[in-house]
């Protein structure tokens, strides 16, 4: 049974907002889809529900040229694996969409709701760090842009203060010849949590961002790797090293879907199947 609580819902982000400012407790709902879950094992036990959805920032969906993409915190993570304009040029963030849970979920799951859950496994981080994204913050006392790997601070754990609120998250722009990948591996194939995901990306300028999760406490940006694969220029023989280097680079632990040792093994592979899928759509 769920435990009593308010449910709030309004209709502007400045009603929303002042009553984040006057009662701590508060709960978001947006799509509901980890909320829901915690509220029937009475594991969360809110005196407050705030509900988002009908407030007009929250549902922007938009893509301008130069400028980039902008992803509200109502979107649902199907709206953007099939938003068209995202599949033409944000192809780790599709295949990370299509990859979380079953689509059912996915009608109802949001992208900014995956990443404020901070789940070191969250599908779609690995994406968002490749692709630097900012994640956009209202509270009472104001606004605020967050780059996407500072805010992640722990398991479960963002940045966020207990009156604030995501807004949406927006990406930067980009060209011809930007590509990417997202990769992961689960225990069964359909709707499974992941056991490791890996977003490669290689921009236009030919250089190469590597992220992961369920590899650490949070989802993580591999710079030191970057580092070598954008100071030697990547081959396919470098793609085998880099798969060697990311193990030395992790700190997977061991739980109910995997081994420690199994994540590393499948990291290592994970990013070298990345990196080589990279250079066959370059064409090199």
């Amino acid at each position: 049974m769920l435990s009593r609580f308010d449910y709030i819902r309004p209709q502007v982000l400045e009603d929303a907002l002042a009553f984040l400012g006057e009662n701590t407790g508060t709960k978001i709902l947006a799509g509901g889809t980890d909320l829901m879950v915690m509220l029937r094992r009475n594991a969360e036990m809110p005196e407050h529900i705030l509900d988002i959805k009908s407030i007009p920032e929250t549902k922007q969906l938009e893509y301008k040229p130069g400028s980039g993409l902008f992803i509200g915190a109502s979107i649902t993570v199907n709206q953007v694996a099939e938003a068209e304009a995202i599949q033409k040029r944000y192809a780790a963030l599709v295949q990370g969409a299509n990859s979380l849970a079953s689509y059912q979920l996915r009608n109802r799951a949001t992208l900014v709701g995956n990443i404020c859950n901070a789940s070191p496994g969250a599908d779609l981080a690995a994406p968002l760090l490749v692709y630097e994204a900012t994640v956009h913050i209202a509270g009472s006392r104001g606004t605020r842009q967050v780059a996407i790997d500072q805010f992640f601070t722990g398991v479960k754990k963002t940045v966020l203060q207990p009156d604030e609120m995501v807004l949406g998250i927006s990406l930067p722009d980009v060209g011809p010849g930007d590509d990417s990948i997202f990769l992961k591996q689960a225990r069964i194939k359909g709707h499974d949590l992941g056991i490791v995901g890996v977003a490669a990306r290689r921009t236009a300028a030919n250089t190469y961002l590597v992220a992961m999760s369920a590899v650490a406490p949070t989802p993580i940006r591999l710079t030191k790797l970057e580092e070598m694969l954008n100071s030697q220029g990547v081959t396919a023989e470098l793609a085998v090293l880099a798969g060697e280097k990311a193990r030395s680079l992790i700190k997977p632990i061991s739980d109910v879907r995997s081994s420690a040792e199994y994540r590393l093994h499948i990291s290592g592979i994970l990013v070298k199947r990345a990196l080589m899928q990279l250079l066959v759509i370059g064409g090199k």
